[in-house]
């Protein structure tokens, strides 16, 4: 195949809604590989991207194209002849000016292997042309010469005036008049191929036109086959790059499966770890409403404590008080004791003496 891949990369691939003519419709799920191709039978450029056997980027590269960047990561470009807009979605701003890059140099590529194409062109079609002229201009031959006939056409006259002079001879007459007869004979004949070559002139312009329109009949023809047989050498071109990247996609959904995997094992322990630290929270609520409590109650004992600590003082001080009355009580007692003792020692004394 003629056709190989110059410069890839990897991109989202979008397309205008058909519709609105507005909105992006996003035609591939995941990042495909995007690419440039150069078919060296053809002399052309092409974009072209796959999303597995699927092409959903088939675009040539003409001169009057334009890639425009509208963000730093997306660029978009129209397609006149798939009646399209193309965007695309790059990873970094990097990759989005390296593709515009290469844009524009198969671009200006395009437009210089579009020149050249046209100079061939016009060289190939100049002997034609010049052949072509020829032929028109025989036609024109005729209308000269008849002009020049009747130029001839008042000499002819100028002989015939003699007649009417009685001082010329009869030989010179009858000779001018067979000259005469003549040239109105040649007249005659080169009217009539003069009115062939007008017919067949404008048979002739009739046939061009026709042959005009069979020609851009054909191209139009060629244009489809050529867009037909393109796609097919696309699909066909891209047999080994689309197992590549098969493989490639294979790999890149391994990996993101089990990087799933793990975020799916993260994102249960941090469940986990979320309803513990709700239940700690729980706790922690329960263990303040009761530290709370706690605290409530501690003030109270704590007032209570205080009143009988005061009620305690006070008891101390009334045992106190009550204890020296009682001591009081005593000493006065004894007293009267050691009276009375004293009083029942003279009783008795006196009775003995008595």
């Amino acid at each position: 195949m003629g056709e190989q891949p110059i410069f890839s990369t990897r991109a989202h691939v979008f397309q205008i809604d058909p519709n609105t003519k507005k909105n992006w419709v996003p035609t591939s799920k995941h990042a495909v590989t995007v690419s440039y191709f150069y078919d060296s039978t053809r002399n052309v450029y092409r974009i072209i991207s796959l999303d597995g056997s699927k092409a959903i980027i088939n675009s040539t590269i003409t001169p009057n194209m334009t890639f425009t960047k509208t963000s730093q990561k997306f660029g978009q470009w129209a397609d006149s002849r798939a009646n399209t807009v193309y965007g695309l979605g790059f990873s970094s701003e990097h990759h989005l000016s390296k593709f515009a890059e290469k844009f524009q140099e198969f671009k200006e590529a395009a437009r210089l292997a579009k020149e050249k194409s046209q100079e061939k062109m016009e060289l190939t079609s100049t002997p034609s042309q010049e052949s072509a002229g020829g032929d028109l201009q025989s036609p024109l031959t005729p209308e000269s010469i008849n002009g020049t006939d009747d130029e001839r056409t008042p000499d002819v006259t100028q002989n015939s005036e003699p007649r009417a002079e009685p001082t010329q001879n009869a030989l010179p007459f009858s000779h001018s008049s067979a000259i005469s007869k003549h040239w109105e004979a040649e007249l005659a004949t080169l009217k009539g191929n003069n009115a062939k070559l007008t017919a067949a002139l404008l048979e002739s312009t009739a046939n061009v036109k026709q042959w005009k329109q069979q020609l851009a009949a054909y191209q139009e023809e060629a244009e489809r086959l050529h867009k037909r047989v393109t796609e097919l050498e696309c699909v066909s071109s891209q047999a080994n790059a689309v197992h590549t990247h098969k493989t490639e996609l294979n790999q890149t959904i391994q990996e993101l499966e089990e990087t799933l995997k793990v975020k799916e094992e993260e994102i249960e322990r941090l469940k986990q770890e979320i309803d513990n630290a709700r239940e700690l929270q729980e706790q922690r609520d329960s263990l303040t409403q009761k530290l709370q409590e706690v605290e409530i109650r501690n003030k109270d004992l704590e007032g209570q404590l205080s009143d009988l600590e005061q009620r305690l003082e006070k008891s101390q001080n009334e045992q106190e008080a009550f204890r020296n009355n009682l001591k009081t009580l005593l000493e006065i007692l004894d007293g009267k004791i050691f009276e009375l003792t004293e009083l029942r020692d003279n009783l008795a004394k006196l009775l003995e003496c008595s």
